[in-house]
């Protein structure tokens, strides 16, 4: 894995790249990293027993919670799920089995690991898919049998058999071609497995289908096996399809299935957003059934229990879960005892100011400034952003945040296209090619908007 060679400085500098500020909490997912890292390489008897350091992370939409958990496991290539917890409510009635997030989490598992080994035989499936077209382009001559090899049953040619085969030359020829790429104008007609959907099924269960022991999409598959279909396409899509199809064929699908579930097991990572909703309110009349009742099934899961999945039973006692919320109206004590007790990290993340958008719209490398000048450079526009027209953005945007809701970063984007949404429908169009973006510029798209409350809580 990468983290294996990263510190938690070097963690957190990764990190930076993509999120401004929220150091106490890029510390934290950093320490958990590493710590499980660490785990993996004590003693066996002595790992089975140290546990994930799960987190809470505390604060307001749009300040990074989710980025940072997402950034993460892309740094570690770890399997990573989000849910929200509020998806689970009422679990009996209407929402869905808390297992559910570990057989998703497993699937997304043996998506990646597949992906990653079909990489690794993309050459040699390449190869085979170039032969598979060869024989399209030019079918094998029949071989002719002479009437004393059909009545002594044998192959044309015994006594020749041991004798190398002469080189096709035809074949050679159209293989360079094929190389050369002046066979791609021409049409092929190639036959391909179908890949047909299986039949829409909801079960409505307290336990999953995998505890039934059914798999339904194979049960399907096996009454209504796979037909193969022919398709008309030129040659580069046809070398692609087929090298898909050879892929797969290659790849040994019991090797991605216990490499997946390794994967889950020792490096998962599931993000469990808005942990805040399944509290119940101070205000309830007696015990809020669902939502406690949710955080009671939350309970093992997080814990550490063995969940059955369409792959087998899954762990998930090393799982790192990473919780987060607003906790405006409640607070992370109000969940229950035992649940506390399995986040011993909590970290508070900071609102963010006029400072903290001015760098979100320029230093990251996905920073919105440059998302929009490269978007508009595909119609032949050269957008310029000066320095007082960014500070003016941020500017606009800590004062709508303060008047109506808090939505932090996300309120860059409702803004930038606000401001923008004159140049970008007009940009095909455009003769004049550069324009420059100044504070004049910005404060007049959106004053009006901004000293309106009633308007920007509509347009803002």
């Amino acid at each position: 894995m990468s983290s294996n060679q990263l510190t938690p400085r070097q963690i957190v500098e990764r990190l930076d790249q993509y999120i401004i500020g929220q150091g106490e909490a890029k510390r934290a997912v950093a320490i958990a990293l590493r710590s499980r890292w660490r785990r993996q390489n004590v003693p066996k008897e002595l790992a089975e027993e140290i546990s994930p350091k799960n987190i809470i992370m505390i604060g307001p939409t749009g300040v990074g919670k989710t980025e940072i958990a997402r950034r993460l496991a892309k740094l570690d290539s770890s399997p990573f799920m989000k849910v929200e917890a509020s998806k689970f409510t009422e679990v009996g009635y209407v929402g869905r089995d808390v297992e559910s997030m570990v057989r998703d989490l497993v699937e997304l598992s043996v998506n990646m690991v597949k992906s990653e080994e079909q990489e690794n035989v993309k050459v040699r499936a390449a190869e085979l898919a170039e032969e598979r077209l060869l024989d399209i382009l030019l079918p094998p001559k029949p071989v002719e049998k002479k009437v004393e090899d059909m009545l002594a049953d044998r192959p044309p040619d015994a006594e020749q058999a041991d004798l190398p085969l002469p080189v096709d030359t035809t074949r050679e020829k159209i293989r360079r071609l094929l190389h050369e790429g002046k066979l791609d104008s021409r049409s092929v007609e190639i036959e391909i497995q179908e890949v047909r959907p299986g039949p829409m099924i909801e079960i409505f269960s307290s336990a999953g289908v995998e505890d039934m022991g059914l798999n339904i999409k194979e049960m399907f598959g096996n009454i209504f096996p796979q037909k193969k279909k022919v398709r008309k396409v030129n040659v580069p899509e046809a070398i692609e399809l087929l090298t898909q199809e050879e892929a797969q064929r290659l790849v040994d699908m019991d090797k991605v299935t216990k490499a997946a579930v390794e994967r889950v097991e020792q490096s998962g990572i599931i993000f469990l957003d808005e942990i805040d909703k399944i509290v119940g309110g101070d205000g309830a009349h007696g015990p809020d059934v669902s939502r406690e009742g949710v955080q009671r099934d939350l309970l093992p899961i997080v814990e550490g229990s063995n969940v059955n999945t369409r792959y087998g039973m899954v762990r998930s006692d090393h799982i790192l879960f990473i919780a987060a919320g607003a906790f405006s109206a409640t607070k992370p004590s109000d969940l229950i005892p035992e649940l506390q007790g399995r986040f011993p990290i909590r970290v508070e993340l900071d609102s963010l100011g006029k400072d903290e958008f001015i760098r979100i719209l320029t230093e990251p490398h996905n920073a919105l400034i440059k998302q929009y000048v490269e978007m508009l450079a595909t119609e032949g526009l050269n957008i310029i952003f000066q320095e007082d027209a960014i500070a003016e953005i941020a500017e606009v945007a800590t004062v709508v945040n303060e008047k109506t809701e808090n939505i932090g970063a996300r309120r860059l984007y409702t803004i930038m296209e606000t401001l923008l949404d004159e140049i970008s429908f007009d940009a095909p169009d455009m003769t004049e090619k550069e324009i420059v973006i100044d504070a004049d510029y910005v404060r007049g798209k959106l004053s009006e908007i901004v000293e309106d409350e009633d308007l920007s809580r509509y347009i803002l």
